[in-house]
């Protein structure tokens, strides 16, 4: 059991950049589109109003900082800082690439697509993260099975406290 919790431990300690800059648009978002309300050859919109630059940019640096911080924790600085830098630009371009998906699939902002909702922003930040640090398949394992009820959980949190319009 000890052994499972410190997988699930380092699985986390990991990818915290990327959750930390996966949500942080929710908080610090808003202002000019990153599509700017262009429609793409179908006539929706490329990812939707609620991508923003400002959200962006937000969380590529609050996954970079946090990086940065659990450098400075374990002394490896530069290496964590990148780490975080590459986990939190992946985690954005999975997400938007997974709006991208919904707005082709004619899903409207703020509606769910499981498991791309889910999913989506990890695969991207794990793949982004390779170049600088490959996890284990455990940790990737972990992740794949936390990430899901974590990001669920997250979603409701930030329902219920107003930060956004669904549970989910």
């Amino acid at each position: 059991m000890t052994n499972v919790l410190q997988l699930i431990g380092s699985a986390l300690w990991f990818i915290l950049p990327a959750y930390v800059a996966n949500a942080t648009p929710v908080l610090l978002g808003g202002g000019v589109a990153i599509d700017r309300g262009r429609l793409f050859w179908d006539k929706r919109p490329i990812f939707g109003s609620g991508k923003t630059v400002r959200g962006f940019v937000a969380g590529v640096i609050a996954g970079s900082l946090v990086g940065g911080l659990q450098g400075i924790l374990t002394g490896q600085l530069h290496a964590r800082l990148l780490l975080g830098l590459t986990l939190s630009i992946g985690a954005l371009l999975g997400d938007l690439l997974g709006s991208f998906i919904k707005r082709r699939a004619g899903i409207p902002r703020g509606r769910a697509a499981p498991g791309l909702d889910q999913l989506g922003f990890l695969v991207f930040a794990l793949l982004f993260a390779l170049p600088v640090e490959a996890p284990n398949w455990r940790i990737v394992l972990i992740l794949f099975l936390i990430t899901p009820p974590i990001h669920l959980g997250t979603n409701f949190a930030g329902y219920k406290l107003g930060l956004k319009n669904r549970p989910y």
